[in-house]
């Protein structure tokens, strides 16, 4: 890490590798030999043509996305996605199954109920969100339009193990904190959607990843910018695409290649995780309230149980260089947040200090 930086744990924007913040001022002023910004680029140039097709093709290849499924990279975060998933997928019997655990499950699971029917197959609410609910194919309705989950949950740390059997109904999942950080098989899915600005790039790109038997008629009365195939026809070209955020993307898939791949970056996630994990577990002052077979490999939250010794420990770790460890305004706590470009060095770091605090106030 550069001396003047500091170990960023925030859930989002979250940090990105050093190596492409370099590349990416390196690149600022002219882009090869264009003489110009990626930011001054007509999205419909030769050089930004080549970007976004580069950045499709390079998250097909890490990814392992077959042929009948299509990219779109658009705007408007994970949250447009919870309508327009069902503007566009709620096209037969205006059902969807739903699996609530966290606070963007509900607010996807409400958002849909604008649209259609909500069936809340099955909620750990009634412990805090701090489990995974375990769920076979007679648990969802064969005559669902799709079935929706939150595959990792950023505020309560916990995360699916298992991809839940549907059957013949669509599965869709917000894989917005847990992309490109482990392998995922697309095959089992109707649609992935994700907001980039945890392990994908800055704020501003929303990826989906689309089956294309699920393209069709929207809903009556939706918006042409939020029906899928109006993205999907036009190559993620209708309009002005966010440019600068799709290049970003780019050079980390270029970095992720370059790294070994998806596998490669998820045996790195488990180290960083099982470093925290192992320390948690030990400790006589820290705990995480989730359930041990649910644990996320991006989100760990914890607590010691004191408001006060919480807050004096977001202090001090912020005065030692580890930032934004404060847990989400709704639980409280703390949470560091481990995603791909968190150095393993960053954790052993925080760890250490961890330790120390916890001989001091413990």
């Amino acid at each position: 890490m550069a001396k003047d930086r500091v170990y960023n744990f925030s859930a989002g924007p979250s940090m990105l590798p050093l190596s492409v913040l370099q590349k990416a001022a390196d690149e600022m002023l002219s882009y090869g030999d264009s003489g110009m910004s990626v930011m001054e680029m007509s999205h419909r140039s030769k050089p930004y043509e080549a970007i976004i097709g580069e950045a499709e093709a390079l998250l097909r290849e890490l990814m392992e996305i077959p042929n009948n499924y299509k990219v779109l990279f658009l705007q408007g975060g994970a949250s447009t996605q919870f309508a327009m998933v069902p503007m566009n997928l709620l096209r037969r019997s205006k059902k969807a199954d739903y699996i609530i655990t966290g606070q963007f499950a509900k607010k996807a699971a409400a958002e849909c109920e604008k649209f259609g029917t909500v069936n809340r197959v099955a909620s750990s609410a009634d412990k805090t969100f701090s489990y995974i609910p375990k769920l076979s194919r007679a648990d969802f309705d064969s005559d669902a339009d799709f079935c929706h989950i939150t595959y990792n949950n950023t505020i309560f740390g916990t995360r699916y193990t298992y991809v839940p059997d549907t059957g013949n109904v669509p599965l869709v999942a917000d894989i917005s904190s847990i992309i490109l950080s482990e392998k995922i098989d697309v095959t089992k899915f109707g649609l992935l959607y994700a907001g980039a600005q945890k392990n994908m790039g800055p704020a501003g790109l929303t990826v989906v990843i689309v089956r294309e038997d699920l393209l069709g008629e929207p809903l009556p009365g939706t918006p042409t910018m939020l029906t899928y195939t109006t993205h999907a026809e036009n190559g993620s070209m209708y309009n002005t695409p966010p440019t600068y955020a799709i290049y970003i993307c780019k050079l980390i898939l270029e970095w992720l290649r370059d790294l070994g791949g998806i596998g490669e970056m998820e045996k790195i996630n488990a180290k960083k995780a099982a470093i925290l994990y192992d320390f948690l577990d030990r400790s006589k002052l820290f705990k995480t309230p989730v359930a041990k077979e649910d644990r996320s490999m991006m989100n760990v939250t914890f607590v010691t149980g004191d408001a006060d010794k919480d807050a004096a420990f977001v202090q001090a770790a912020a005065a030692a260089g580890f930032v934004n460890l404060k847990g989400h305004r709704s639980v409280g706590g703390m949470r560091a947040s481990i995603y791909n470009a968190m150095p393993i060095e960053g954790v052993e770091k925080l760890v250490a200090f961890m330790e120390e605090f916890e001989r001091n106030n413990g």
